[in-house]
């Protein structure tokens, strides 16, 4: 068997078992000195069985480094050192740069050509639908084999470290999907440089060939007190061949080969353990990828290889929740929160930005879980707070808790904040004192915010409608009682019906405001003089409101964004909020540290 006949062979098997069969056939299986050290450390265990808890979230970071290669790709492409101060300082302006993408949004392209760009990093599903293997094959910069040991088989390296516009930087989250993959955690991997950074690169004698491997789980043995990952190298060298291309990219259903895989990197995961999430990869895992990715980068197209489906929903394009639920806000989000109500926090010197979604009654089921809150970073969800958050007495709104999603984004925070807020593996939050602000914060702002008060009031009183609806056979027995007691009778007022004491109007909010794109006031309310000033507690933040006829996403918009400024004696501040809704903008401001019982400050907006 060649080598490119034994990788082929290998990446279209979907179970363990043909797998280690090929492998022994080939010789390789049962010789120790094929197989080299994951990342060349004996001690792996420890930094890979420390990863994503869950495999959805280990199956994100494989989709995030794909999208990193895919940006990588096009920054090389162009002759650009990706660490230089040409090259963008962001995603954002690496999808402005590269793609064209205004505001570096998803949502501003049009679906077909988000479908277009999403050829560049496909996911699909095969093998079994009890036992599926998923397969993540991008278009990106690609690996030559000489670079996989110190590149996609590496642990721990700063190979991203320095560079803004890319997500990895810790080089490890890739590798906690293999804790997932069946009984021996197999993983293919399969790769070559993408020509164009070639010929911009100094020269690698494996630059024009694919290099393969697989990567599997050896049990504790021979004194060593943990189990350990190695890889496919015989000699310490990565297999290698020349070709044009592959036939490794997806044809028409139920073909999950055929396709012509010209560059870029193949990863299979074998007998992955999607548990819960094994349906059409269209259906379930759909849903939370885009839960897991709410501003996801760059697109992915989802393919259903697996064979016994049927219908047209075979494969698809995803392209995170900030997407859909754009395209779905008419039908699934509450009247008068379309676009979501967005606002910047100020936290420990650092802008928290957060968009409040709001679902109809019913309507959340398929977008989340049992999230409340999620924290992102560059797109990917690293961490959550459950719907739980929102009955606390500090937040108050108990009959909106199955309908709030809030997405916090933390892309502006600097590294050290990054740090204190979430874990390394990205799926979970550290507990310190910038998640407890954060949670304070958040509390406030769902608490004073009047359409979630309004609302939140709406649904309870609509909840004790139902409930006397419900109860309405009990009211029909009590009526007749009274009709056939003379002493009941006289007791209460003959022949009358025993009323609803609530009497609701319930439906959708009478007369939904409309605002101007460009506002033609911002006055305040209350004027506050020397004579009359406003008195403050020094312990708390102050609020000031202003009237107004701008839209809600005024402050908050890609094109003509309005600005807010504030200046305190004469200095600008960035401790405070300013919220719009309905024509009230509500500025919170929280006083500096130094001021005192008695002193007058002057503040100018």
């Amino acid at each position: 068997m060649t080598e490119k006949d034994l990788c082929l062979k290998i990446a279209k098997s979907d179970n363990e078992a043909s797998i280690i069969s090929i492998l022994k056939q080939a010789g390789y299986w049962d010789r120790n000195d094929c197989w080299r050290y994951l990342g060349d450390q004996e001690n792996n265990f420890s930094t890979i069985g420390n990863q994503q808890s869950k495999p959805e979230t280990a199956l994100v970071e494989k989709l995030i480094n794909s999208v990193d290669a895919v940006l990588m790709s096009e920054c090389l492409s162009k002759n650009q050192n990706p660490k230089s101060a040409n090259a963008p300082k962001n995603v954002k302006e690496a999808l402005i740069s590269y793609f064209n993408i205004f505001a570096g949004k998803l949502s501003n392209i049009t679906k077909k050509e988000r479908t277009q760009l999403a050829k560049r990093i496909n996911l699909v599903a095969t093998g079994k639908k009890s036992i599926p293997s998923y397969s993540i094959i991008d278009s990106g910069e690609g690996q030559t084999p000489n670079k996989m040991p110190e590149t996609l088989l590496s642990i721990g390296k700063s190979n991203k470290l320095r560079i803004p516009f890319v997500q990895g930087k810790f080089n490890m989250g890739g590798t906690g999907a293999l804790e997932f993959c069946g009984k021996n955690n197999l993983q293919i991997i399969i790769s070559k440089r993408n020509p164009m950074i070639v010929k911009n690169e100094p020269s690698d004698n494996s630059a024009d060939y694919w290099g393969f491997t697989i990567i599997r789980r050896e049990d504790p043995k021979d004194g060593v007190r943990s189990s350990y990952y190695r890889y496919l190298a015989p000699g310490g060298k990565i297999l290698q061949f020349k070709s044009e291309s592959l036939p490794l990219i997806p044809n028409k259903y139920p073909n999950a080969y055929g396709e012509k895989f010209e560059f870029g990197t193949f990863i299979k995961l074998i007998e992955y353990q999607m548990v819960g999430l094994k349906t059409n990869i269209l259906f379930d895992l759909y849903n939370r990828l885009s839960l897991l990715m709410p501003s996801l980068a760059l697109p992915i197209r989802l393919f259903e290889r697996r064979k016994g489906f049927t219908g047209n929903s075979l494969e698809g394009t995803i392209s995170g929740l900030s997407v859909r639920l754009q395209e779905d806000r008419n039908k699934n989000l509450e009247k008068g929160f379309t676009p979501p109500p967005t606002s910047t926090l100020r936290i420990m010197g650092q802008n928290l930005k957060v968009s409040i979604f709001v679902f109809k009654r019913e309507k959340s089921k398929k977008y989340k879980k049992s999230e409340g809150v999620i924290f992102t970073l560059n797109g990917q969800t690293h961490g959550s707070l459950g719907k739980i958050f929102f009955k606390r007495q500090a937040v108050r709104m108990n009959y909106l808790s199955d309908s709030l999603l809030l997405v916090a984004d933390c892309s502006e925070f600097d590294g050290r904040s990054r740090e204190l807020l979430f874990m390394n593996s990205r799926d979970r939050l550290r507990s310190s004192p910038l998640k407890n602000q954060i949670e304070k914060e958040i509390g406030r702002l769902l608490r004073e915010h009047t359409g979630l008060k309004e609302l939140n009031q709406r649904r309870r009183l609509e909840n004790i409608q139902n409930r006397l609806d419900d109860n309405q056979p009990l009211a029909n027995v009590i009526q007749g009682i009274l009709k056939r007691s003379p002493i009941l009778t006289n007791l209460f007022i003959n022949g009358a019906r025993i009323q609803n004491p609530f009497n609701i109007n319930r439906g959708e909010i009478i007369e939904e405001y409309v605002g101007l794109k460009f506002p033609s006031q911002f006055k305040l309310l209350k004027p506050y003089t020397n004579q009359n000033p406003k008195e403050c507690n020094i312990n708390r933040r102050f609020r000031i409101a202003y009237k107004t006829d701008a839209t809600n996403d005024y402050f908050d918009r890609d094109i003509n964004e309005g600005k807010f400024n504030l200046r305190v004696d004469g200095q600008d501040i960035s401790n405070y909020t300013v919220n719009l809704w309905n024509g009230i903008a509500t500025l919170n401001v929280k006083l500096p540290s130094s001021v005192k019982e008695g002193d007058r400050l002057y503040f100018k907006s």
